[in-house]
């Protein structure tokens, strides 16, 4: 099978502020780095394009012709802070499966680049989200060790839209993001017996955990290794 992939992350723009204190010498006021990247990838079942900033305002435009797989990536985007776009056609007349699982490698992959050094950021987070009766566990460490833990289970029925989405096709959906953008993540459902709000809470769920991970809060790559 054919594949091709490829990853833009354009140059860091740095801007400095600076001001005149009292005794007229100038201070740093503010350095800031834009942290984005594109990713696309073009096989016979599928084309992907996905771009993200991650100190964006958390806008998304998700088009991948399954309406509740695009709602939930808005969940992702628009709760992490993280501003999305991503593009996807697929042979959906086969399965939603390949249009699914091939968003997570892009996305993942983007995510990634985008991240490059990791210099500064937070790095882990844990948070438990609820939505009505379900909630769900999620702990993410940008440990540049890809690892998924999964452990939610459905009720077993697809949610509807057209074409439907599969809820058993999300576990592929987070392995292929996580193995991409090289992270451990755990997904834990605590309780939940409705399909759509134990899916929808784990979206939310990483978005935050994202949201807190990605953070810059130092000048300092957590780590001894001296790399992640």
């Amino acid at each position: 099978m054919t594949k091709h992939l490829n990853c833009y992350k354009p140059s860091q723009s740095s801007s400095i502020e600076t001001t005149a204190a009292d005794d007229d010498c100038l201070s740093q006021k503010e350095v800031h780095v834009t942290r984005k990247a594109s990713c696309s990838r073009t096989t016979k079942e599928t084309k992907v394009d996905s771009s993200v900033e991650l100190d964006g305002l958390g806008r998304v435009d998700a088009s991948t012709k399954v309406p509740f797989f695009d709602h939930m990536l808005e969940q992702l985007g628009r709760h992490s802070g993280i501003s999305l776009e991503i593009c996807a056609s697929g042979d959906l007349e086969v399965d939603t499966h390949h249009t699914i699982e091939d968003v997570g490698i892009v996305l993942g992959q983007t995510l990634k680049t985008a991240l490059a050094d990791k210099k500064g950021v937070r790095r882990f987070a844990s948070v438990t989200v609820p939505l009505d009766e379900a909630a769900v566990s999620v702990v993410l460490d940008l440990s540049g060790r890809p690892y998924l833990h999964y452990e939610i289970d459905y009720p077993g029925h697809p949610i509807f839209g057209s074409p439907p989405l599969d809820p058993q096709l999300l576990e592929e959906f987070w392995r292929a993001f996580t193995m991409n953008a090289a992270v451990t993540l755990h997904l834990v459902k605590l309780r939940g017996r409705n399909t759509h709000h134990i899916v929808e809470a784990t979206f939310k769920g990483v978005a935050q955990a994202l949201r807190n991970a990605v953070h810059i809060e130092s000048e300092v790559l957590p780590s001894t290794k001296g790399t992640l």
